[in-house]
């Protein structure tokens, strides 16, 4: 077990050299970005990066996503590449986007690429982590700062839960904006781009900004049994402990169908939870913990929500819970239910 400072870093310049030289010389540090919390290591260097895999216990074959704070600390990362990737850098960076391009032999840990001759890359769209990122000086891979399979963290206070003791120090900048993951995107080719991931950048935002590209995306709810090309696409992500049922269709169905299985769940004595929009909560009184994800008119509201809900669900030991899949289509809404379908470990029912 080692010590974890935790750094109030709003306005304190100290507390972010600290965490800085840390990074640099090879700790663990957790920072926010505008997405969630993410655990940051010195890419560079092979023995940090493991510490990552050590900490989180995440999978050695799950590449990790390189932060910078400069484009200048791109060229010496990856290879040239086409210039739809630069229209993309120009349009989103710093922001929610993380590109998968093609890496430069030795630039990093080859812990961070899993094997894979590219490596995804992001520019944070979050004050303190660009500072951070500037005075550490040295690319960091960061994925988010959780035990692995957890909730993703948006407060501090969610990567202590899980990481005290496993890291050198967390950096305390309130909670996070986004509430998901970054968009993963590769260039399939000069004029098409293949969305791995959904997150921040939507689809929709990705069609207006290149109405003249090909956009494709991978499906939102298929496991995946290859070798992830990109961090969150193989295993289950951000689980509560119990089971999670992601149930889709019209309201009215999706309620019925959940107050169904609270009757039975009640019957037999199991500790039952529902992820729901505001506009229904108060349907599932037969529920031990409710849990209010936001309008439904507000998709944005319930991304923030949701994995601040299902670490809720844990801290009062629910053992089975649902959550309301009636998500409309497009926009935020996308990545909202690959992560739902995920942390449920793809057991969806179709109403």
């Amino acid at each position: 077990m080692m010590d974890t400072k935790i750094w109030q870093a709003n306005g304190h310049t100290q507390s972010l050299q600290e965490a800085a030289e840390l990074l640099r010389n090879g700790g663990l540090v957790a920072f926010p970005t505008e997405t969630v919390y993410g655990l940051g290591a010195n890419a560079a260097d092979n023995d940090a990066v493991q510490g990552i895999f050590r900490a989180k216990g995440r999978p050695s074959d799950n590449p990790l996503i390189v932060h910078i704070a400069d484009m200048e600390q791109l060229d010496g990362l990856v290879e040239p590449y086409p210039p739809l990737a630069r229209r993309l850098m120009e349009k989103y960076w710093p922001g929610p986007l993380t590109l998968v391009l093609p890496v430069k032999a030795g630039a990093l840990s080859p812990l961070v690429t899993a094997g894979l001759p590219t490596v995804g890359v992001r520019m944070p769209d979050h004050d303190l982590a660009l500072q951070l990122l500037r005075q550490a000086g040295c690319p960091v891979a960061a994925p988010s700062a959780n035990l692995s399979g957890r909730p993703s963290p948006t407060t501090a206070d969610h990567v202590a839960d899980d990481l005290t003791g496993r890291i050198d120090g967390i950096v305390d900048g309130g909670a996070t904006g986004v509430g998901l993951e970054s968009t993963v995107v590769e260039l399939a080719n000069a004029e098409t781009v293949r969305i791995l991931r959904p997150g921040g950048v939507t689809m929709e935002s990705l069609t207006a900004a290149l109405p003249n590209i090909r956009i494709i995306r991978e499906g939102l709810f298929e496991a995946d049994d290859q070798a992830p090309r990109s961090p969150g696409m193989k295993y289950t992500h951000y689980a509560p402990k119990g089971e999670l049922y992601l149930v889709r269709g019209q309201p009215s169905a999706v309620t019925a169908y959940i107050n169904d299985e609270l009757m039975q769940a009640e019957a037999v004595g199991v500790k039952t939870g529902v992820l729901a929009f505001r506009e229904r909560t108060h349907k599932y009184e037969a529920a031990d913990l409710v849990e209010d994800c936001g309008s439904e008119q507000n998709v944005e509201e319930a991304a923030q929500r949701l994995y601040g809900a299902l670490r809720r669900f844990d801290d009062e030991g629910i053992e089975r819970m649902w959550a309301e899949g009636c998500v409309p289509d497009g926009g935020i809404g996308e990545a909202l239910l690959n992560r739902l379908a995920k942390a449920a470990g793809h057991r969806i029912v179709n109403t």
